[in-house]
């Protein structure tokens, strides 16, 4: 058995529990696949976009609903030792990949305020023209459940409003296009279990501000998300329910218990319905 085969074998039999059956999970309950799709995986060549990779070639082969798969790799100007370290983590793989460029890296140099939030956003236009060009409907990023919930923590601590990562959005600049997150329930640990387990080496944020840190389990830096992932450490070794409360407090939002909220960039307030006969009557002692 070839080494890629070792690899793929143990996503849905070593890690099954921990790995498989909550990327099948994600791809039935949000119906992130459909008959007919062809789908852009686009690897940055860390550990959570191979991973989706493979899942998503083993889902192709032993699932039941046809689609397409394309590979893209985006080289926004890495140096050559993490470009070659994609193209090698690939071919160990067994993932097909097809790279092209952009000058990304060199735009967000030179910007002072948010650079990173910058670089994200021009790389998913990249992504998405990209895989147009190739025939794609939909592109499939590895971002898993620790994403979202950080996601959650940062909107609610840093932007005071309560937001999340969506499972999957439809492009509002590049029509009849989709983006699904197929790794939603995937937890980060799973994914550095796989990885450690098998002796892989994945490039981690190669940006000119982090360059340093090529080769990073946890990545570095004094980022509002590593702020988070601390946070949800410090979580998980208090409890073991926090990390999927935090995930359900979206799933459960009550509006008859919030004092406002948006929709469609409409903000509305308890105030304008307060006085209504059709109304919620809320006794002082239900929320207590």
């Amino acid at each position: 058995m070839e080494r890629y085969q070792e690899i793929e074998r143990s996503i849905v039999k070593k890690y099954r529990k921990e790995i498989w059956r909550p990327f099948v999970k994600a791809v039935q309950e949000y119906e992130l696949i459909k008959e007919g799709d062809k789908i852009a995986v686009c690897i940055s060549g860390g550990k959570d976009s191979m991973l989706l990779a493979k899942c998503m070639q083993e889902l192709q082969k032993h699932g039941k609903i046809p689609f397409e798969l394309v590979f893209l790799v985006m080289d926004p100007g890495y140096n050559e030792i993490n470009r070659q370290t994609i193209i090698n983590n690939a071919k160990l793989l067994n993932i097909p990949i097809e790279i092209f460029e952009s000058n990304i890296f060199d735009i967000v140099a030179e910007v002072d305020e948010s650079p990173c939030y910058l670089c994200a956003r021009m790389r998913r236009g990249y992504l998405y023209k990209n895989a147009k060009a190739h025939g794609c409907n939909k592109i499939a990023l590895g971002h898993h459940f620790d994403d979202v919930i950080e996601t959650i923590l940062m909107g609610m601590l840093y932007s005071g409003q309560i937001q999340t990562m969506m499972p999957k959005l439809h492009s509002t600049n590049f029509e009849g296009m989709e983006l699904i997150r197929p790794m939603y329930y995937v937890k980060e640990d799973a994914i550095l279990h796989w990885k450690q387990f098998h002796e892989l080496q994945f490039i981690q944020c190669a940006c000119r501000f982090t360059e340093n840190c090529t080769l990073c389990d946890n990545g570095g830096g004094g980022s509002k998300r590593q702020e988070m992932k601390a946070l949800v450490k410090k979580f998980r070794s208090q409890s073991n329910i926090i990390d999927s409360n935090i995930f359900r407090s979206v799933e459960n939002v009550n509006l008859d218990t919030v004092i406002a909220y948006k929709t469609k960039g409409t903000k509305h307030h308890f105030l304008d319905t307060y006085d209504r006969e059709d109304s919620v009557d809320l006794k002082d002692t239900d929320l207590q």
